[in-house]
């Protein structure tokens, strides 16, 4: 394809060379790839153009001039600039593939496996990209960030439709929005699951985080905005777009709204009214939240015309989503749960769903990710206080700050007084080993990980769930 294809609105007048690929970092270039000379938070890719260049980049995309003697598409955002070159150098995939966002501080996981399973349910090949996993033309791939890079997620959507995939459940974090690199996506429909505080290290403000969630709906124009009316945020975000769908449980002025919910140990049960519908669904997923995700998710299935008869089979049977509410069981007499919740709302959310379980105590075991947004440190350590009857803080992923000194931040809400065990696996096994019959026991901050984040990159192997079932299998007779 020639530069004047990739880049049609900028590369006009420039040389007609042939590009053979596209590249953002300098390990990516092959002969004839086209150079984005990307400014970095902490480097900036116009200084390694030259590198670019003697592997075999034959053009750079810049914000300045560099003279460097190929040609040059000069730009006011070379960053903006990846996503539309990228789709047309993979033949705008998206508009052939049907996708849904997901967006939201929580639930974007659960919700966008819940699509997936509704779309298959509904006779189309899903492909999904996420948090947890990937899965491209049906087979399971590693994640680095929740979404891509423009240039490796229009790739990926080319590689979805070759190998056979006709939708995509996709996750869309606020950076990825903030960073420009969902814009070129056709999006066939969009979740605004909530918005409550995290990320704060990234954004400003709630209002810039809020900000970068809206342009997903408002800038990005999806054919289908589906939005909970219950967030005071997605209720703002709403009266911005008329023509939404709305999901609830407490608005009963939603499009999509849930009565008679029962929530237990085996999953949840409820009622959804739409316009012309009463329709009864049953899920394996536990917890009042977890009804809003798949409310959510129906309300999309049915936005993009999937019969209330598929979407109720569907449902029934859309289970596990990996570290979300997670049951870890080995025989014992009290419940314990891993969960993600790594904000002071999905904390809650998921304690106050510990508690609909059971009429014993719960115990919640939880810490907070270093280099992170610190404000929110106290304010996890106030609610678990509140809301659980036994607490224990330890760490989480640490990475560059000091365990002791996060550990004292959540403390200062949860008080002094508070246990606390720096080491991860004695914290859960002093939750489990305190544990009487009938109590529920949550895990909380860091659901499917697979390690933990120290210093200098360090990264030490570590699953709670792989963890709590080890130490249940340890533990004596009258426990399990």
């Amino acid at each position: 394809m020639r530069l004047d294809e990739v880049m049609p609105d900028q590369a006009a007048g420039l040389p007609g060379v042939e590009i053979a690929a596209l590249a953002y970092a300098t390990d990516q270039v092959v002969p004839g790839s086209l150079f984005f000379c990307v400014p970095g938070f902490t480097r900036d890719g116009h200084d390694f153009a030259p590198s670019a260049i003697a592997s075999g980049a034959v053009a750079l995309v810049v914000q300045r001039p560099l003279g460097l003697g190929v040609p040059e598409v000069r730009v006011e955002n070379v960053r903006a600039a990846m996503a539309p070159a990228a789709a047309n150098f993979y033949g705008d995939p998206t508009r052939s593939l049907q996708v849904v966002g997901i967006t939201g501080t929580n639930g974007k996981t659960t919700t966008a496996f819940l699509m997936r399973a509704l779309l298959e349910a509904g006779h189309r090949r899903t492909g999904l990209l996420g948090t947890v996993k990937s899965v491209i033309g049906g087979v399971e791939r590693d994640v680095v960030r929740t979404t891509p890079e423009a240039i490796d997620l229009q790739r990926t959507f080319r590689e979805m439709l070759d190998g056979g995939d006709r939708a995509c459940a996709m996750e869309v974090s606020s950076h990825a929005l903030e960073l420009r690199r969902a814009d070129a996506i056709h999006f066939a429909a969009a979740i605004f699951t909530n918005l409550t505080q995290d990320h704060l290290d990234f954004h400003p403000t709630m209002e810039d985080y809020f900000r970068a969630k809206r342009r997903l709906f408002v800038d990005l124009a999806p054919a289908h905005s589906i939005i909970n009316l219950d967030d005071p945020y997605g209720a703002r975000l709403a009266r911005e777009l008329p023509q939404a769908v709305t999901f609830a449980l407490e608005d009963r002025s939603a499009t999509f709204h849930a009565t008679e919910v029962d929530v237990g140990l085996t999953g949840s049960q409820f009622t959804v009214h739409a316009p012309g519908e009463r329709t009864e669904l049953a899920s394996p997923l536990r917890g009042r939240f977890n009804v809003l995700n798949v409310l959510g998710a129906y309300a999309t299935a049915r936005a993009l015309s999937i019969s209330p008869e598929t979407a109720v089979g569907a449902i029934r049977t859309a289970g596990r989503v990996p570290g979300r509410f997670e049951a870890v069981d080995e025989g014992q007499e009290f419940a314990v749960i891993v969960d993600y919740a790594h904000t002071p709302d999905s904390l809650e959310n998921v304690l106050r769903a510990a508690r609909n379980l059971t009429e014993r105590r719960v115990h919640v075991v939880f810490g907070a990710g270093g280099d992170r947004d610190r404000s929110k440190r106290p304010i996890m350590g106030e609610i678990a206080s509140r809301v659980a009857d036994r607490v224990i803080v330890t760490s989480d992923n640490p990475r560059s700050e000091d365990p002791e000194a996060i550990i004292a931040e959540i403390l200062a809400g949860a008080g002094p007084e508070t246990p606390h065990q720096v080491d991860r696996r004695e914290a859960i096994a002093e939750a489990i080993s305190g544990a009487d019959p009938g109590d529920v026991v949550v895990i909380a901050g860091k659901g499917h990980e697979q390690g933990q984040e120290f210093e200098a990159g360090r990264k030490l192997p570590f699953d709670d769930v792989t963890v709590a079932r080890e130490l249940l299998r340890a533990a004596p007779l009258h426990a399990r």
